[in-house]
């Protein structure tokens, strides 16, 4: 069985990170609110980024990691501007 993390973007430009063993359907739930929560005021949902993973241990970990992160971080993830993402997470160590 595979694990997802995504990220979405909603329609007040904010973000939302989460996890599912089943994209299409949770990606459903979000669009029509059946997530009560953070996305359910801010729809549409978009699928700004995903990543699938062997276990859900895995998920959740890059799941908390990422919900740590600063938009720019989130941004470049989505972008997939590898540079600016080490760029970004020295400058937060440092």
């Amino acid at each position: 069985m595979a694990f997802h993390t995504y990220l979405l973007r909603c329609n007040d430009g904010s973000y939302y990170v989460g996890h599912t063993d089943d994209l299409e359907s949770r990606m459903a739930q979000h669009q029509t609110g059946a997530v009560a929560g953070y996305t359910a005021p801010r729809r549409p949902v978009t699928m700004a980024w995903s990543e699938t993973f062997p276990s859900r241990d895995e998920t959740f970990a890059a799941e908390r990691r990422i919900k740590g992160w600063s938009r720019a971080k989130k941004e470049a993830l989505i972008a997939g501007d590898w540079e600016r993402l080490k760029m970004l997470a020295r400058n937060h160590k440092g």
